[in-house]
């Protein structure tokens, strides 16, 4: 019996095969076709990695997957009968050959890597907004505009995806910074504003997601609510450090004064800016008896007013899904190719899709 046990072949683990790419990754444990790749440095396309946005799509060709999701909902029947497949929610059973164009050998991206650390600082921006500092135990690297999964060993069960809310300036970094919305009821969130402290254990793992400025010479339209200032200010942080010499138009939406932050740091961009930038934020529930001097309803009003200059601008925006589907919708009307518009939608856990804040 034991000679028998003996002949066996080794257990292979399945491999996933990448064309046009010509990228070959042997799969650890039960890892998605999704994780593989990023823990193995390949730039490949995603956002949310939990079935919520479509990003990582994929047609399976050759081999079988376990697909942890119902993907229905987000891919069309054509789409469906061909075989498609969401990367982010697809386990290999078997060797896998898969269609994925946008993945390409060249130019690689960082593998994700888990950090530990401590909290270094804990800054209130604003009444709900906190800024966590996390001193890293090691470097990690990033694209301004990507975000980490953030965890607390015995405080919460799932980690919690932010953005970076700094520019790394090209090097990696041993200081990781975010901005994080208090959540009414949110685990994560209410710990972090009402009893975290300097010292506490954290856990980082990054870098994650496709949010990040593309070379070009076209002007910039930024769009943001909320905390989504974080991966704006970061990315706009990066471009003032590279000496970037495009218009910027940034138009940052908020309730209420109260509710803005960040201003000084907007205008340390603005110093530093080798063309014109122009930091817009608009006010959708400020008294209408107040002093408020600055524009006043909600973002996409004040969008569509640039007019004929809009369908040359290239879009980065981060913030709550209702501004940023609307925002989407002015965009595309004013004639920005869908190509050029580039989005991080947040949205806290209850939602179970990516960026979770709470």
């Amino acid at each position: 019996m034991l000679a028998k046990w003996l002949k066996r072949e080794p257990k292979t683990v399945p491999r996933i095969s990448i064309q046009p790419a010509g990228i070959e990754l042997d799969v650890e444990g039960k890892n998605t076709i999704l994780q593989t790749a990023l823990e193995q440095g390949v730039a490949f396309p995603h956002n949310c990695r939990v079935g919520g946005c479509g990003a990582c799509k994929c047609k399976l060709v050759e081999g079988k997957v376990k697909e942890l999701t119902d993907k229905s909902y987000l891919l069309s029947a054509e789409e469906m009968q061909q075989g498609y497949i969401l990367g982010c929610q697809a386990v290999p059973l078997s060797d896998v050959l898969i269609e994925a164009p946008n993945v390409v050998a060249e130019g690689d991206a960082v593998p994700v890597k888990k950090v530990g650390g401590k909290i270094a600082g804990l800054k209130k921006l604003n009444h709900d907004i906190i800024e966590l500092t996390i001193a890293l135990d090691d470097t990690v690297e990033y694209k301004a505009g990507q975000y980490a999964d953030v965890s607390v060993p015995g405080v919460i069960a799932e980690a919690r995806s932010y953005s970076f809310a700094m520019a790394n300036r090209g090097r990696p970094m041993k200081l990781a910074r975010f901005h994080v919305r208090l959540v009414p009821g949110g685990e994560f969130t209410e710990w972090l504003h009402n009893t975290a402290e300097t010292g506490c254990v954290v856990e980082l793992e990054a870098p994650y997601g496709d949010f990040y400025m593309r070379p070009s010479d076209a002007p910039i339209l930024c769009v943001a609510g909320g905390s989504g200032m974080a991966p704006i200010k970061a990315l706009l942080e990066q471009a003032a450090h590279e000496e970037l010499n495009r218009d910027v138009t940034y138009f940052f939406g908020a309730r209420t004064q109260a509710d803005l932050y960040a201003l000084a740091d907007m205008d340390k961009i603005a110093a530093k800016w080798r063309a014109r930038f122009e930091f817009v934020p608009v006010l959708s529930d400020e008294p209408a008896d107040s002093d408020w001097q600055g524009l006043r309803g909600f973002v996409t009003e004040h969008i569509s007013a640039l007019g004929d200059r809009l369908a040359d601008q290239h879009v980065y925006m981060c913030g709550p899904p209702p501004m940023l589907d609307a925002a989407i919708v002015v965009c595309e009307q004013g004639g920005i190719a869908s190509s050029n518009i580039h989005f991080d939608k947040f949205l806290d856990k209850s939602n179970k899709v990516f960026n979770l804040s709470a």
